[in-house]
């Protein structure tokens, strides 16, 4: 009684400190002021009397204590001495912890005491045997899990006292007894069946060997991993959980039995030591578990809640507790053994379908068509019935009152208690229950409402009248029956979650890794998709489920973009075309408008939250991708085309067909959007503008989306209207340098940044020069030009020149990829604006301010123009490009040159225009593209402003300004022409090899695999199907590269023969030339005409059909200029 009514406190942990290093005359003194139960735990910890006695009975033995209940007159005393002492024990293990550490070494814990004599462990321990009085059999559970935690020599100790082979009968006697009982056990720590359960659960973690193990009857003498199991032939707890599961008896009496059951199966597969063994026997034949309980526990019916809520809530549990081990199997198992595999095949086939066959390779497969060809397999799977399960309005859980209760006098007082989030052995009114849900405890909450009271009104100690107390009495009652309720509706709640979760785990690890074996994918990941939106739209959704059902939902949308364009089954590979290989998977525009209109409904849902719409937003993101693309976007249309040519008439029909539907759909989509579109855009705006930096980064790439499938400018409309354009640029112009730093805080302001700043170049983008227009009258150089962003950008650079440390490098380039390159971006579309007709109109404006945005920002264009091209990167060759671009449209309009651009872009066309084809082949399109924006700044000035070139490179002896010859236009014109003829080669010949494809051997498309640099795609078991499928999307878009690189190459080669053409045509400029010049220079033009003809020639044989492009024009200019070299030859 004093052991579990006082408390030991600070003060007497200290006082029993201080009184070890006092004389024994002040001890004696003292000794009268030391309180009885710290004395108790003093002798316990030492080891003394009161110790010694309580050990003299319970080393008695449990067969003698058995013995002596049957025989003799004071047996029932006897057992009620031996279930005390072991009470005594118990509570001494509950404090020793707490002052062991400050009462070392005088004492030492319990445990500690024990281990000195090994017999009394074991005799206590077995109690557990004591079936006459389950308490006693209670408190030796609980002192074995107590030992099983501090003592890591625990089983070693049974082993070598050879008590172990007992120990493992008694506790699954014990577990068997109470799996038979016919009443259920309301109160669970009373439950022996519950305890012994929670014990094995707690040490399947801890160091083998463990208890768990031990009590299991795994292999002990050999390595844990490799035991094989054998329950049907070792009595243990295994074997009587097993069969208790096995045969489900009594659901309502066992239902915490079968719930931890399940639970001890999942954690015996999830730990690394257990879970082969374990999920071995659990995929054997002799079992079948994995899929039996899917049909007796997965799906059957819940129980009601008004009668048999914690039935109810266990069922629910059982169910999260089995799914989460199907998911186990399904994730972790070798299937390349059969006893797996076949297991993963027959969870699959009973949870999606019965089609489910071994290989994945299945007749029936899903073609543009074919809309319901999984509709049969759906009908009989379980996925949907286990997710209707839990499809259930969740029960309230908030901390309120019902009327009934508020309406009392002292309700208001009791907020406080119940706000109060500590548990109540901190002095609070909560515990944490055997599944970890924090409930109240009703009987602290009782304890405080009258010390509450007691407190506040203290005439009611003395009850003036017995109507205040019978009201006093009446409120209490009420707030427990509420503090009961409130106690089952978390639970049901947390049970609700719990099966969810199990669900959403057992379909994501189906999607992401076994998804092979279905025929029918894009059917069941659509079902799963849209079931999932309709329930987390549902009002009756809560918002914890609504965020695991996105995230389902959005692993859903994921596969089915992959899906999209996967290798396509089930098809003869010398039957199909190359349009169905491309566009195999497209689910109908009806399915597609569904998923939209509910993902809308699920956006609008009144109970939300910014963490549950990031999930929202990135699956509408992912959405969108998936239905702008009904052909591969990795396979450009002019190659599809091409391809197509050669295909079977009427196939150039089937692809207007595709870009009807997609126009179609798009249509749809933003009508569909349309509808709920106020509503939608004041929940993303705010987001946009009041969230989180992660928050308003997406949003704002959602707002990105909704631009791109905008009609009638009415997205930029609304962001018009609303002032948001405006407070984008307010945002931009206060983007300050501290923004700019290495912390994680200052990582997303900058993705913020970046996401506002591809907003703007979106809108320039989707609507022409009307959104350049838009942006430049808002005063979007004004803004960004305030942007510290790219000054950052410029001292970063210096700074990682100074450093030269790895991390500042890696955070300068993402620093330029997200901020200075969008800005360059959008300077760059607004050029478009610039009309080149206006070249004399000095006063214009859009001219003039981008004019200054460049002076503004010298030091970062310099650094730029200066970078070293042939060792420039992807991202620092775009950068260049987006700078010459900008200066080549608009620097023209100055007449000074006191910034040395002019000089900068001459160097580079020096440096650029002689480099040889064959050198840079990885980056020569952008290269290339380079070149072309310098020839065309070179041709404006020539046929604007009248420069005239000379033949050759003319050395005077005086520092002369460096300047392009036309010998340098030679040297670029053979390097394009060179270019051409392989890139129109090489793309015809790619062509050629996709079209017969499906006569090419395996060795020549794993030639092909290996040469795109795609080993990694293929395994050694994919078949020949799969393998040409790979090499020929490969080699689509290698061909697209080379169509790329042919389109960018014609217009660079007319701006050459334009200016070469201009020069030729010129009668001044030929008489300057061939009679101006100096003598050693009179055959610089004959030479430069007889370098010319024979490039020319091969440009006359550039083919239509290799290019794709109609060449009447640029032949017409080829022969013009070709006659005028001629006829300068002989000058």
């Amino acid at each position: 009684m004093m052991l579990s009514m006082y408390d030991i406190k600070d003060e007497d942990i200290d006082s029993v400190f201080d009184q070890s290093q006092l004389s024994a005359v002040a001890q004696s003194a003292q000794l009268q002021m030391q309180l009885p139960v710290v004395e108790l735990m003093k002798d316990f910890m030492s080891g003394k009397t009161v110790f010694r006695n309580i050990m003299s009975i319970l080393t008695r033995g449990v067969n003698a204590i058995i013995t002596e209940r049957t025989t003799q007159v004071y047996g029932q005393l006897l057992e009620k001495a031996v279930q005390l002492s072991l009470e005594i024990l118990i509570l001494v293990f509950e404090k020793d912890v707490i002052v062991s550490d400050f009462w070392r070494p005088l004492y030492q814990p319990l445990d500690i005491i024990l281990s000195q004599d090994h017999n009394q462990i074991v005799a206590f321990l077995e109690y557990v045997r004591y079936d006459f009085r389950p308490q006693i059999q209670q408190c030796s559970i609980r002192i074995m899990s107590i030992l099983s935690s501090r003592m890591v020599e625990l089983v070693q100790l049974l082993l070598k006292s050879n008590a172990a082979n007992c120990l493992i009968e008694d506790y699954a006697a014990c577990l068997e007894l109470r799996s038979e009982e016919c009443q259920i056990i309301e109160n669970s720590r009373e439950d022996s069946g519950i305890l012994i359960m929670q014990l094995l659960i707690d040490n399947i973690s801890r160091p083998a060997p463990n208890l768990t193990q031990l009590l299991l009857k795994f292999d002990l003498d050999t390595p844990i991993e490799r035991t094989v199991l054998q329950p049907r032939f070792h009595y243990s707890c295994l074997k009587v959980i097993l069969d208790m599961l096995d045969q489900y008896i009594k659901p309502d009496v066992n239902a915490l039995l079968h719930e931890f059951g399940f639970q001890l199966l999942y954690e015996l597969c999830l730990d690394p030591v257990t879970s082969g063994p374990t999920m071995d026997l659990l995929s054997s034949k002799k079992y079948h578990f994995f899929v039996k309980h899917l049909v007796t526990v997965g799906v059957a019916p819940l129980p009601k809640r008004n009668n048999t809520q914690a039935l109810r809530i266990s069922s629910l549990h059982q169910r999260a507790w089995l799914l989460k081990l199907l998911a186990t199997e399904l994730h972790a198992c070798d299937i390349s053994g059969s006893l797996h595999r076949e297991a993963c095949q027959s969870i699959l086939a009973h949870i999606f379908g019965k089609d489910i066959i071994e290989d994945g390779i299945h007749s029936s497969t899903l073609q543009n068509g074919d809309e319901d060809s999984g509709a049969g397999s759906m009908s009989k799977s379980k996925v949907l019935e286990l997710l209707e399960v839990v499809r259930f309005k969740s029960p309230d859980t908030y901390p309120k009152f019902s009327e009934a209760v508020r309406n009392l006098k002292y309700v208001s007082l009791v907020e406080g208690i119940i706000g109060n989030p500590t548990t109540s052995e901190k002095g609070g009114i909560y515990y944490y229950s055997e599944r970890g849900d924090r409930l109240i405890d009703l009987a602290s909450f009782r304890d405080k409402l009258w010390q509450k009271f007691n407190l506040i009104s203290p005439q009611l100690g003395s009850f003036a009248s017995e109507a205040e107390l019978g009201e006093v009495r009446e409120t209490i009652q009420h707030l427990l029956r509420w503090g009961w309720k409130y106690n089952k509706n978390l639970e049901e709640q947390a049970a609700q979650l719990h099966m969810l979760t199990g669900w959403s785990q057992i379909v994501e690890v189906t999607v992401s890794r076994r998804m092979s074996s279905f025929p029918n994918r894009s059917e069941i990941l659509f079902q799963v998709l849209d079931v999932s939106l309709s329930t987390s739209a549902s009002p009756d959704c809560s918002m914890k489920m609504a965020v695991i059902l996105t995230q389902v939902a959005l692993t859903c949308m994921a596969k089915l973009r992959d899906e999209r364009f996967l290798c396509p089954i089930g098809l003869d590979s010398d039957s199909f075309t190359f349009l169905d290989m491309l566009m195999m998977k497209q689910l109908p525009n009806g399915a597609c408008h569904s998923i939209l209109f509910k993902l809308i409904m699920a956006i609008l849902r009144q109970e939300s939250s910014e963490a549950l719409r990031r999930r929202q937003y990135a699956l509408l993101l992912s959405y969108f991708q998936y239905s702008q693309n009904m052909v591969d976007p990795d396979v450009p249309t002019s190659v599809l085309k091409s391809l197509l040519l050669s295909e079977q008439e009427g196939e150039d029909l089937d692809l207007q067909k595709i870009h009807k539907e997609q126009a179609e759909l798009a249509r749809a989509n933003f009508s569909i959007f349309r509808k709920e579109a106020q509503a939608v855009l004041d929940v993303v705006i705010k987001d946009a503008t009041q969230g989180s930096e992660s928050g308003k980064t997406v949003s704002l790439f959602v707002l990105d989306a909704l631009i791109c499938i905008d009609h009638d400018r009415f997205i930029l409309n609304q962001l018009q209207s609303r002032g948001f354009l405006r407070s984008c640029f307010i945002r931009i112009s206060n983007f300050s340098s501290q923004d700019g730093g290495r912390s994680l805080d200052s990582l997303q302001r900058a993705c913020t940044l970046e996401a506002e700043l591809v907003l703007l170049l979106r809108i320039s983008h989707k609507y022409g020069k009307l959104g350049a227009q838009v942006l430049f009258s808002m005063g979007v150089l004004e803004h960004t030009s305030s942007c510290k962003a790219v000054n950052i950008h410029v001292k970063g650079s210096l700074m990682r020149v100074e450093t030269k440390l790895g991390r500042d490098v890696a955070m300068d380039i993402d620093r330029q990829r997200m901020i200075v390159a969008p800005i360059l971006r959008i300077v760059l579309s607004l050029t478009s604006l610039v009309d080149t007709s206006e070249f004399f109109e000095v006063k214009n404006k859009i001219v003039r301010e981008v004019i200054d945005f460049v002076k503004g920002h010298q030091l970062l264009f310099d650094q730029i123009l200066r970078e070293n091209i042939p060792k420039a990167e992807d991202l620092t060759l775009e950068e260049i490009n987006l700078v010459v671009g900008i200066l080549c449209k608009i620097w023209p309009y100055e007449e000074s040159d006191e910034y040395g651009f002019v000089q900068g872009l001459f160097g580079m066309m020096c440096a650029l225009f002689p480099r040889d084809s064959e050198n840079q082949r990885k980056s020569e399109l952008k290269v290339f593209q380079l070149c072309f924006s310098l020839s065309s700044y070179l041709y404006f000035l020539v046929t604007k402003k009248f420069l005239r070139l000379q033949v050759s490179d003319v050395s005077t002896g005086y520092n002369v300004q460096q300047q392009p010859t036309l010998a340098l236009l030679g040297s670029l014109l053979n390097s394009v022409t060179a270019t051409l003829e392989r890139a129109c080669e090489e793309k015809s010949l790619l062509l050629n090899k996709i079209q017969d494809m499906n006569e090419l051997s395996r060795q020549e498309v794993d030639e092909i695999i290996s040469m795109c640099s795609r080993k990694e795609c293929v395994s050694s078991s994919d078949n020949i199907q799969k393998r040409r499928y790979i090499a020929m999307m490969e080699m689509c878009q290698v061909a697209g590269n080379k169509d790329q690189l042919i389109t960018l190459l014609l217009p660079l080669a007319e701006n050459v023969l334009n200016i070469l053409l201009i020069h030729l045509q010129d009668e001044e400029t030929v008489e300057m030339i061939t009679h101006g010049a100096k003598s050693d220079l009179e055959q610089d033009l004959p030479w430069l005409c007889g370098k010319l003809v024979p490039i020319l020639e091969r440009l006359e044989l550039l083919s239509e059909d290799k290019t794709g492009h109609n060449l009447k024009v640029f032949r017409r200019l080829v022969n013009s200029l070709k006659e005028l070299a001629i006829q300068n030859l002989a000058l």
